[in-house]
């Protein structure tokens, strides 16, 4: 019997592995007796508006362009309470970042030069998403950044609010309204992210 077995459930796994790898069949109301040509097609009614597929990692996403930056409260590099609408006038650059995360890490050297080449035609905000934020100034002070300084939002009120995961940069213009937001690292000193940035107002 054992033998007999073997190999159904080999067939079984295998069949398995492919699944992974091709589109779900339709399940619907096939089961036992029925085949996918004994059930009858959905109601119109029934059929779910096809979602649109999420930005690819480090793509430039404009779907929110055009809608106002939060009104989330966080602490500037001296300390002080503010809000992204204290740095209306000019473009604002915002960085969700942390400690713990890998490509945010990766990614801050060339957020720092790009701060340095830009001065101050562009406003460069990286906001530590740490709840604890005595982690954020060694961490600075080990990568010798220089031309930005970290802000601090400890309710990490941006990336739950924003739902965003991290690194997400989220550009805005002169009037507090998003022009793009990109999710995970970038080379902020590349041709892609200078011809994204030109854009900005």
């Amino acid at each position: 019997m054992r033998s007999a077995m073997a190999p159904v459930l080999v067939m079984a796994l295998l069949a398995g592995g492919c699944d992974r790898q091709s589109p779900p069949a339709a399940q619907g109301n096939v089961g036992a007796g029925n085949t996918a040509d004994d059930v009858p097609p959905p109601a119109p009614d029934e059929v779910a508006a096809p979602s649109a597929a999420a930005p690819k990692a480090g793509s430039f996403d404009a779907t929110h362009k055009g809608e106002a930056a939060p009104d989330f409260a966080f602490r500037d590099p001296a300390g002080k309470d503010v809000t992204l609408a204290d740095y209306r006038g000019k473009p604002v650059l915002l960085n969700l970042w942390a400690t713990w995360c890998a490509p945010c890490i990766k990614e801050m050297p060339s957020l720092d030069a790009l701060a340095a080449r830009e001065g101050a035609k562009l406003q460069v905000i990286a906001l530590a998403q740490d709840l604890d934020p005595s982690k954020v100034a060694p961490f600075w002070a080990k990568g010798g950044y220089k031309a930005i300084r970290p802000s601090l939002d400890p309710k990490i009120a941006f990336s739950t609010g924003l739902g965003a995961n991290l690194p997400t940069t989220i550009l805005y213009d002169s009037r507090g309204k998003e022009v793009w937001r990109v999710s995970g690292a970038v080379d902020w000193t590349g041709a892609e992210a200078a011809k994204a940035l030109a854009v900005a107002t």
